[in-house]
This record gives C-alpha cells, sequence and structure tokens, in this order.
C-alpha cells in the first residue's frame, strides 16, 4: 500500500507560480513511477506530467517549458513547479503511483484545486 498526499494548491494570477508537492508514504519502495494528473470537471483526466524511478521525465505538450516535475528522494517527496500559469491550467492536481509494472496507475492523492484567474 502506498498513501499519497497531495498540498500547494491554491489561487493564482496568470502569469504566477506555483509549486505541488506530494508527500508519499507506506511501500514506496515498490513505486515504478509517479505522474501528475489533472481534471477539470465535466472532462476526461488528463495525465501533466511523469517522473520515473530512473529520473526521465515527460511532460503533456500543453505543459512543456513550463512545468517542472522532480523528486526528493530523501522526502519521499515529489513536485510540480508551475510557472507560466494560464486559466486553462486551472484544475483539481492529483498525483499517482505505479508500482504494479503495467503503466496503470495504482495509489492516487486526493488531489488539490489549482486556479489561475485572468
Amino acid at each position: 500500500q502506498v498513501q499519497l498526499v497531495e498540498s500547494g494548491g491554491g489561487l493564482v494570477q496568470a502569469g504566477g507560480s506555483l509549486r505541488l508537492s506530494c508527500a508519499a508514504s507506506g511501500s514506496i519502495f515498490s513505486i515504478n513511477a509517479m505522474g501528475w494528473y489533472r481534471q477539470v470537471p465535466g472532462k476526461q483526466r488528463e495525465l501533466v506530467a511523469t517522473i520515473i524511478s530512473g529520473g526521465s521525465t515527460n511532460y503533456a505538450d500543453s505543459v512543456k517549458g513550463r512545468f517542472t516535475v522532480s523528486r526528493d528522494s530523501a522526502k519521499n517527496t515529489v513536485y510540480l513547479q508551475m510557472n507560466s500559469l494560464k486559466p486553462e491550467d486551472t484544475a483539481v492536481y492529483y498525483c499517482a503511483a505505479e508500482v504494479s509494472g503495467d503503466s496503470s496507475y495504482d495509489y492516487w492523492g486526493q488531489g488539490t484545486q489549482v486556479t489561475v484567474s485572468s
């Protein structure tokens, strides 16, 4: 079992920055990859960024060059640094952990709201 707790969401003006955190606990040794997703009511959940155990990262085209995913292994925490925020980045952001090895995420945090005002 892996427990994930996000923090760092809030209200920011367009062009501003936020840093989201995702603290993992439990069987963290089993985590192969961590992902950040976002979801707007009525829309499909969107994968924003991933970081795998080797450190490689991937980003959705919509956030490339603006968002950066990183991790602090000593703190068992993954971060999502979001710069140059746009109103269309407004969503609930979730972190997720993949442990099964089949590229599907098995554990999810509770989500944190990010609102970008124009």
